[in-house]
């Protein structure tokens, strides 16, 4: 219990410590100067030719000028592609504006391959950090610009990265509090800089749908960093002014509607020199050489002098409910930050869950909170009370141990508004801890997480930062209640898919989320993480793999799979590496990603040890599961991001173990609620269907029937059944008329389904719908039940016992093996059916019943 009295304090301390120092700092996904948000509201000034004072700017009178006009246009700050002089620097603090000082070098050429190359860009390094050190107006150095593919592709992107880290490094030695960054763009976005203080790409799209897209992808590629726009712009020249105008007005919007902690436009004038040469042929300024104005100045005017994020002409109501129990140590901060939200319409419920503790006084001193008191009756029951009492057509959930950013409702509500959705999340990030212990925990896997299928898209968005249009939580009969603790999220966010509706993803509407302080607290933690998902599996059965884990088709945020014996990360370069959006993919985790942190294999690891010790010999060898297991739990701890302050073999020995533990709790909590609750759950799981399935066990098939008065076919069905499955890494064979059925689909080595629709037209647009889905071994699982039976009888003609009765035990296992995964994948395409059956908006029926 090594932290702050109040959860507050750790963040307050730290904004103390900023506010010594007038230097911006980055915190989550925005930048902050003190306790105030600071958007940068930026544009590019030069290169410029030499002037009389011998630096790459215009003559000093002329720099008055522009500062004066920069400051009309709303601007905060401007980006240099060379050290300024120090009168410049001057100017720019008098007028109140930020620089962004590029830190110019050889990125053209293949540097590494020099060392007096390298030499000479360390020396340029450390010549302009120290020209600009300590002076107020420098708001942050960029160590680069735009090293080309073919560059970076020579030389490996892991090695670029490890000098840019350098360089990184070089600027810190010198001015420590000073942010640092390096301009990406799309053709390198695959460099992963995490130890950038902020993440910079210059982007020219000139779409409003692609545009946006991207900035999902880079705000994702960001991660936990804030995201600034170095260079975006219109050639006016060629656009025109009135196009040029057009189409930044949408660019900043779209900008700071997604998430962006900045914007700097290219550029501010016409006035571009470049290469030892007068750029003639270019006209990208907000102003000309001459520095008049164009449209475009007063159409981003409009934007950089109004309100940051743009407020939305009619912002929907949204209540916000935070259903606590016991939660005096976290709720005073939590209500605090909602009091501080920026956005005008919205109302905040608690529903006290009967806390025994502080949890209703402290909520009693905000007197704009709606306060519902209840006996304790689990989340579920409290999320939907909540509901109840909203008056918002949204309804924002987050948890009594968060703290929201300023923004947070601003940000749910543009994908609301522009992307249609029905749900919409964000990323919970955990603060800066003051101790190890809590630093260790919020580094180790296990939290609470979204997944995201693409980056616009999520499979999966957590309880403490989650939002949902009313109708749509009307519709699915909101929370199960079944869910006191844990699961009620992924519940309702696959009840939701299953209805067809997608969930919006917006990775600037962030919340603090404090994680467990203790190694205690985490462990219960996953315990009840793993009494929840042994609850999902039989209402979602189709989920989860044979182990029963929960089988995700996106990837999971955070996630720090192993990369032995797994495919490493593909680079798409482009033909002959001329991509312009070079991008990383990343295979799904493999099964050994996972495997040895199982019960069942750490299971079969104690026994074979046991069996070697009892036997003296090969207990090396004996051993190897157990050590595997340790091993990748090491080498996840060895990449887990841990605050420096509590970094060090102590902090990842305590990482290494959290994540050995961690899954093998919730695991065991799985198979004791299966054997504790089984009768519960069951009655539960068969609530949830709309028709029984008339069953032929011995020929291990079932037949369910629909109706539909919209002229739907069989191909409807079937087609339905495919983008269902495949994702969900099903194999699925479409017969091509030499079968008695439409489709085979496989999803284990053990077993198969076929499926076979017939549909009768009764008229019009009338359908009767007759399903067929049969399930039978494999070809693998008859190989290996001949082949045990061959080793039992080989055992009895030969006479030796020991041959008779391993093939029996082999033979006998497998068989059960074969039954159950047989009956599983049964029940599994029984819930699949009925899930798409509905979502088509099929009627079920009695097939004696229709004549």
């Amino acid at each position: 219990m090594a932290r702050a009295s109040t959860a507050a304090a750790l963040i307050e301390r730290r904004v103390e410590a900023e506010e010594r120092s007038s230097r911006p700092r980055a915190s989550g996904k925005f930048l902050f100067r003190g306790e105030d948000k600071l958007f940068l509201r930026g544009v590019s000034y030069g290169p410029f030719a030499q002037g009389s004072h011998g630096a790459q700017f215009p003559e000093r009178d002329m720099v008055r000028r522009d500062f004066a006009l920069m400051r009309d246009l709303g601007a905060n700050c401007f980006r240099t592609f060379t050290p300024p002089p120090t009168w410049l620097l001057d100017l720019a603090e008098q007028f109140g504006l930020g620089v962004l000082v590029g830190l110019p070098w050889t990125e053209h050429v293949c540097f590494l391959d020099e060392p007096a190359v390298v030499a000479d860009i360390r020396s340029q390094i450390i010549a302009g950090v120290s020209a600009c050190k300590q002076h107020p107006a420098v708001f942050a150095f960029l160590i680069g610009n735009e090293i080309p593919p073919d560059i970076v592709r020579w030389h490996q992107p892991e090695r670029v990265k490890a000098f840019l880290r350098e360089l990184h490094a070089l600027v810190k030695a010198i001015e420590p509090d000073v942010l640092v960054s390096y301009a990406n763009f799309p053709s390198t976005e695959y460099l992963d800089l995490d130890f950038l203080d902020f993440i910079s790409f210059n982007v020219y799209l000139h779409r409003e749908n692609e545009f946006r897209r991207y900035l999902s992808r880079l705000q994702n590629l960001a991660k936990e960093k804030p995201l600034i726009l170095t260079e975006f712009g219109i050639d006016s020249m060629r656009e025109g002014s009135a196009e040029q105008a057009r189409i930044l007005s949408w660019q900043v919007r779209a900008a700071f509607e997604s998430g962006v902690a900045g914007t700097v436009i290219f550029s501010w004038t016409d006035d571009w020199f470049t290469g030892g040469f007068q750029v003639e042929d270019w006209a990208f300024g907000l102003v000309d050489r001459e520095r008049r104005e164009k449209p475009s100045y007063h159409t981003v005017r409009a934007l950089y002098a109004g309100q940051l994020p743009p407020p939305l002409d009619q912002p929907p109501r949204i209540s916000v409910v935070i259903c606590a129990y016991n939660a005096e140590r976290t709720m005073d901060a939590c209500l605090a930050s909602l009091r501080n939200l920026r956005y005008p319409n919205y109302e905040v419920i608690v529903v006290n869950d009967g806390s025994t503790d502080r949890t209703l006084e402290i909520t009693q001193r905000y007197p704009e909170v709606r306060l519902i008191t209840q006996t304790n009756e689990g989340l579920s029951v409290a999320r939907n009370v909540g509901a109840q009492y909203a008056t918002g057509e949204i309804i924002a959930y987050t948890d009594s141990d968060c703290v929201v950013d300023p923004d947070w409702l601003t940000y749910l509500a543009y994908k609301f508004v522009h992307g249609g959705f029905v749900a919409v999340g964000g990323p919970n990030l955990p603060p800066p801890e003051g101790a190890r212990i809590p630093a260790c925990v919020a580094a180790a896997p296990g939290g609470p997480t979204h997944v995201l299928i693409d980056d616009e898209v999520a499979e999966h968005i957590p309880g403490c930062n989650m939002a949902f249009l009313k109708t749509a939580l009307d519709q699915i009969h909101g929370f199960d209640p079944i869910y006191r603790a844990a699961g009620d999220d992924v519940d309702l966010c696959w009840r939701l898919q299953n209805e067809g509706h997608p969930i919006g993803f917006s990775p600037a509407a962030m919340v603090w989320h404090f994680r467990r302080n203790t190694i205690k607290a985490y462990l219960k933690q996953q315990m009840g993480y793993g009494k929840a998902e042994a609850q999902l599996y039989f209402k979602h059965p189709f989920r989860f793999n044979m182990l029963g884990q929960s089988q995700w088709i996106g990837r999971i945020y955070g996630d720090l799979g192993m990369s032995l014996f797994s495919r490493r990360p593909v680079i798409y370069h482009g033909v002959f590496g001329r991509g312009m959006f070079q991008t990383l993919y990343e295979p799904s985790s493999s099964l050994l990603s996972y495997l040895p942190f199982t019960l069942e294999w750490n299971v079969v690891g104690v026994i074979f040890l046991i069996g070697a010790i009892v036997a003296g010999r090969n207990q090396f060898l004996a051993s190897l599961p157990l050590l595997t297991a340790v091993v990748w739990a090491g080498g996840r701890a060895w990449r887990a991001r841990i605050d420096t302050r509590h970094d060090g073999i102590g902090s990842r020995l305590l990482i290494t173990i959290l994540i050995y533990l961690g899954p093998l709790v919730r695991s065991v909590q799985r198979y004791l609620y299966r054997i504790q609750g089984m009768t519960n759950v069951e009655q539960i799981h068969f609530e949830q269907l709309t028709q029984p399935a008339r069953v032929e066990w011995l020929k291990r098939q079932f037949f369910l029937c629909y109706w539909s008065e919209h002229g739907l076919e069989k191909e409807n069905l079937l087609h339905a059944v495919m983008q269902f499955l495949v994702p969900r890494k099903f194999l699925i064979a479409v017969d091509q008329g030499w079968n008695d059925r439409d489709l085979t689909i496989h999803r284990s080595i053990w077993s198969t389904a076929d499926l076979k629709v017939a549909v009768e037209n009764h008229g019009g647009s009338r359908r009767f719908f007759r399903i067929r889905c049969r399930v039978r071994e494999s070809v693998l699982s008859r190989i290996s039940l001949v082949g045990f039976t061959l080793l039992s009888v080989v055992g009895w003609y030969v006479g030796l016992a020991e041959i008779l009765e391993v093939g029996l035990l082999l033979g006998l296992l497998n068989l059960g093996m074969v039954a159950y995964d047989n009956y599983a994948f049964g029940r599994d395409m029984y819930h699949v059916i009925e899930i798409l059956g509905k979502q088509l908006g099929l009627t079920p029926v009695d097939g004696a019943a229709v004549t």
